[in-house]
Parts: C-alpha cells; structure tokens; sequence
C-alpha cells in the first residue's frame, strides 16, 4: 500500500522528513519531450520559501531543488523524475524537550498511537516542510500544462486571516504579490500585518482560508461517480498539513440558498455555453464545465505556540508543554503556493486520463 503518493496518470511521491538531510518528490507518469529545467521548478519553491516576512518561520531553506533523473537536455524522458531538496538549516536541539511529550494540535499523539514511534524533531513527515517537495512536483505540472493545455492559469490567494476577512469589492489581483499575504485587497494585508504582530508577540497563532482559482480549463475533465474532478481536488487540498475544511464554488453557503439562487442559468453565447453564476465552481456532477474552478480551504491556527499548553507525556503522566523553535504565526501564508501546487497536479492529472479516455473528443453544442 503506498501511502505517500497522490494522483493517478500524473503520480508523484514525497519522500523525506523536517530534520533529515532532505526531502523531495519522485514524479512518475510525465509525457516525454517537455521542456524543463530546474529553475523553472524554482520560481515556484521561491513563493514557499520560508522566512521571506516576519509573518512566515525564520527558518533559513534556500530550497534549492536538484533534478536527478527523468531529463536529458532541458526535455522530460518520460521516465521518473526525481526531485531533491536539501535541508541546511535545521534545528533539531528546538525540539529535545519535547521528545516525551505530545503536543496538542500536532499528530504527535496519533503518530505515536498508530506507529509506536515517532520523530519529535519538528514533526518528521508530519511537519509542513512535507509541502516543498509538493510544490516541486506542481512545479513539473505546471510545465507540463504550459505546453499541452497552455490556456490554463492557476492563481491563489488569501482571503481571510483570523477573524478579518478580505473584501471582495476591493480585490486586484495585480496586488497578490505585492504584499506579504498573497491578498489581492492590500487594506485588509494591512490589517493582518497589525494582528499577526500582536499575536505572535504574544506567542499565538491565527488560522485563515485560501482560495485558488483555474481559469482557462477545458470542459470535460473528471469523470462521474468515483473520479469527480472535485472529489480529487478535495482530497489534494484536504492533504495539505493544517486544512480542516475545503469548499468547490460556493460550497457550504449552498445550504443557504434556494433551487433558483443557485443553479446556474445557461444560454448560448457566441463562442459556446455561457453561465449566468459560478455557484457550482466550475465542475458539475465531477466534470469541468469550462468555467473558472474555485477552490477554498480553511488553515487551522499554527499548533506550534509559546504559550503553555497542557498534555502528557509518553508514560501518560499529566504535564505542560511550551513549542520552542522558529514556527509560522499564520501558516495559512505558505499554504498559498502549495494550494496551487495541488491545483496543477490535479489538473493534468485529469487532463491526462481524459486524453487517455476519449482523446479530448466533445459533445457537439450549436
């Protein structure tokens, strides 16, 4: 049973932990003939670098990423991929006093219950360093998309940080880079950076929801009942370390609507099918409409906090516990490029079995 890879024509799998001598990703199913080189993977790996603000872990990983195998002169072989990241600046003394106790909100506990062991040394795979290797592979995707399906453009974002939501009147998508959150509404990155400082120089944490966007997809991807494109998109975002909940288009606030609110009117524009509304997020009954795909997700607050905490220990005595080291105050921050990291992944993944499938043919409309 292989329990650390993701996908099913398109696999990779992650391998390594937070305080080894590295991490990295084997991608398999790749089409041949892609053009690829590390930098390219790079200028991914960079949007996740820790320790770019103040709001993110000072943790110093340049996150070089090597590619070992499965390219020959700037072109994909077709073969595995390998992709390596050294870790260069671990500490793995933050975490001795820790080694006998378990740290709430953290999978310490349930590792330790399912294995009878487990890493203490920031987590081991648990840890959110798990995500540079995703980002590598979504990297490789994200190629791979430039070339066979080049209209599709990925774009996540903050939306929501703690309590404070963003404003949607306001959002520019120009301004996602511009600030430390990935928010297109720079009042509310404001606003963040007010609360975060307070929170974390208090030694506390916030949770927050990301949102990512596919534009550009073509119609017909996904297939109905067990391999729904929103099925897999769920459960690549689900798997992302600290999300607790993912929505497709309007998600849970579709309980709140009627029947008229929410279905999507169509009519026939000059170019094809034409939706009044987006409520279904661009995927109807597990299959692309040709809509933009919206995906949502909420981070639960960083468990790793100053503050002490009551736990026990391994023996099952009753302690306290205080998590030293250098640790995201919002790591909902970081989760913006692995969200889209998933969202590449997915997409090609689905490109490919359709491909595979019925060779892209489609429904006649008009």
């Amino acid at each position: 049973m292989s329990i650390n890879s993701f996908g099913h024509v398109f696999r990779f799998t992650t391998w390594g932990e937070s305080h080894g001598p590295g991490l990295g990703a084997i991608v398999d199913g790749c089409p041949p003939g892609i053009a690829i080189e590390a930098k390219f993977v790079q200028h991914w790996l960079d949007k996740r670098r820790p320790g770019q603000s103040r709001y993110t872990t000072q943790r110093r990983e340049k996150d070089e990423v090597e590619i070992l195998s499965g390219v020959f002169e700037g072109r994909t072989t077709g073969t595995p991929i390998h992709l390596m990241i050294r870790n260069t600046d671990h500490r793995s003394k933050d975490y001795s006093e820790i080694r006998d106790k378990f740290r709430p909100g953290h999978a310490d506990i349930t590792y330790w219950q399912k294995y009878g062991l487990r890493d203490y040394r920031g987590g081991g795979r648990s840890s959110a360093r798990e995500t540079a290797a995703r980002v590598a592979a979504g990297g490789v995707a994200r190629a791979v998309l430039k070339q066979l399906a080049p209209s599709v453009s990925i774009l996540g974002y903050l939306t929501q940080v703690g309590e404070i939501p963003a404003m949607r009147n306001q959002f520019d998508l120009r301004k996602i880079e511009s600030n430390a959150f990935w928010c297109p509404d720079d009042q509310a990155a404001k606003r963040w950076a007010i609360y975060l400082d307070k929170l974390r120089k208090s030694g506390n944490s916030a949770g927050a929801v990301v949102e990512v966007v596919a534009r550009g997809v073509p119609a017909g991807l996904g297939s109905p009942v067990y391999g729904k494109l929103d099925a897999d998109l769920a459960a690549a975002m689900m798997s992302i370390n600290a999300v607790k909940g993912v929505e497709i288009g309007e998600g849970m606030n579709a309980a709140r609507l009627t029947g008229t609110e929410n279905a999507d009117e169509i009519s026939m524009g000059p170019c094809g099918p034409e939706f009044a509304a987006n409520h279904a997020g661009g995927i109807l009954g597990g299959i692309s409409s040709g809509q933009e795909i919206v995906v949502r997700f909420a981070v639960k607050p960083t468990s790793s906090i100053l503050s002490p905490r009551k736990t026990i220990t391994v023996s099952g005595d009753e302690t306290e516990i205080v998590t030293k080291g250098r640790h995201d105050p919002c790591v909902g921050i970081r989760a913006v490029p692995v969200a889209e990291a998933m969202m590449a992944c997915v997409l090609l993944d689905h490109y490919l079995l359709d491909r595979g499938q019925t060779g892209s043919t489609r429904g006649k409309i008009g």
